[in-house]
């Protein structure tokens, strides 16, 4: 009886053991399954079709309960960080020598990091960028309290980069190509009659003389809270003319160069085929056959390397208060580069790439075409001047002169009742200049 007692007591055992490497054999089988498989997301499955394996891409994702190593997060870290593909010029390093200025610290970190990695940090979420701790900029900027409203509003967004989009147009071609001319302007969302001026006369779009295509686009940001809702009238004109681009962010004169950056990053990737682009603002006149005429003669190497307007220079900031372009010597130290007048200025499709990378490394300025001419100079190109290029206006005596406003290329200002006048006078066939 005992044998009989031990012989069931070994079988049992047997059998024990050999569920345990059964099991053991299916777990593994599972995991070398699943082993090239990402953690999948919360209410995700792993059923694949029958006979149709899911493939899911690499990534660096950690599962929510697993500390990721310090190597590990380091790669993490560095995967999120775009390259920059572009050089900084040494005459822009030597224009903006590290001092004590907040912005000229911003960018020497900035430069710093681009030198030892070629990366650059990027910003933070739209929702999260905005700097609510006043005693870090307090700390950094020693007296920020003595500040403007306008101008600590600025410093509290600087950090601020890609904006929703709101509205775009469907395609950036022209006759079914890339324009030869993209005309990219600045106006409000409240500026229907500007915007509707230059589309009935100098930015008209269409294929002009010896098949030049020219597009036009405007760059809107959003209205203020207080401000009346325009957007069902936005929607209406932007379904209709399929001309408007537009970010969800408050229209200002600093945000201007939040405009630029998120311009810059919007046409290298939906118009990067545009061979010019003209930047203005919605009440300017423009002589667009003239612009026509002065970029088809342009040799190929200057072409490639254009920026034209009306050059300033010397430029230094406005130090009065008083001004709405005042600049503090805390924020910023020194002069300005060369630039061209933001009112209209031309500059070559060819550099739209390596400017969208480099907006990404200077931090934003409060004056628009100042920081556009930062960039540019970055580039190691510098602005030409041209005598088209009328920004702060004509004498008085010539300003309803058509034969003037026949020879020149640009404008500024100009309502849009005086913009359809000029436009039909320049082209009346009566007129002899």
């Amino acid at each position: 009886m005992r044998r009989l007692r031990s012989l069931m007591a070994m079988v049992l055992l047997g059998a024990v053991f050999l569920v345990l490497v059964l099991s053991n054999w299916q777990i593994d089988t599972a995991e070398a399954r699943f082993a090239d498989q990402e953690p999948l997301s919360p209410g995700s499955s792993r059923l694949d079709p029958p006979g149709k394996p899911v493939w899911r891409p690499k990534t660096l994702a950690l599962a929510p309960t697993q500390a990721p190593t310090p190597a590990l997060a380091k790669l993490a870290a560095a995967s999120k960080h775009p390259v920059l593909n572009v050089t900084v010029s040494d005459d822009f390093r030597k224009f903006f020598p590290h001092n004590t200025a907040y912005w000229s610290r911003l960018l020497h970190v900035f430069l710093r990091q681009h030198d030892r990695s070629h990366t650059v940090t990027p910003p933070a979420d739209w929702n999260e960028c905005e700097e609510a701790n006043l005693e870090v900029l307090k700390t950094n900027v020693h007296d920020f309290d003595t500040y403007p409203d306008l101008h600590k509003n600025f410093l509290r967004m600087c950090h601020c980069r890609n904006p929703p989009l709101l509205r775009e147009p469907k395609n950036c071609t022209s006759e079914g190509s890339g324009p030869f001319l993209l005309l990219a302007i600045k106006s409000a969302p409240s500026n229907f009659q500007r915007r509707q001026a230059v589309r009935e006369t100098w930015g008209t779009e269409g294929v002009y003389l010896g098949g030049l295509s020219v597009r036009t686009i405007f760059l809107l940001g959003s209205s203020s809270n207080v401000d009346p809702d325009l957007s069902p009238l936005l929607e209406y004109e932007a379904r209709r003319h399929q001309d408007v681009l537009q970010w969800d962010f408050h229209e200002s004169l600093f945000n201007l160069t939040l405009k630029f950056d998120a311009f810059f990053k919007w046409t290298w990737r939906n118009c990067r085929d545009a061979s010019f682009v003209f930047s203005g603002d919605d009440d300017v006149f423009v002589n667009t056959p003239a612009i026509l005429e002065y970029l088809r003669a342009l040799a190929p190497e200057p072409a490639s390397r254009l920026y034209v307007g009306q050059v300033i220079s010397p430029a230094s900031p406005i130090r009065d208060a008083k001004s709405k372009y005042y600049i503090p010597p805390s924020y910023y130290e020194g002069g300005y580069p060369p630039y061209a007048g933001g009112g209209g200025f031309l500059f070559s499709g060819a550099l739209l790439g390596r400017l969208a990378e480099l907006s990404s490394l200077i931090p934003l300025f409060p004056i628009d075409d100042v920081y556009v001419g930062m960039c540019i100079h970055a580039l190691g190109v510098a602005p030409e001047k041209h005598p088209g290029f009328q920004t702060f206006d004509v004498a008085e005596s010539n300003r309803e002169n058509m034969c003037v406003h026949k020879e020149l290329m640009v404008i500024h200002r100009r309502t849009p009742r005086e913009v359809k006048r000029l436009w039909k006078g320049i082209h009346s066939p009566s007129l002899t200049c």
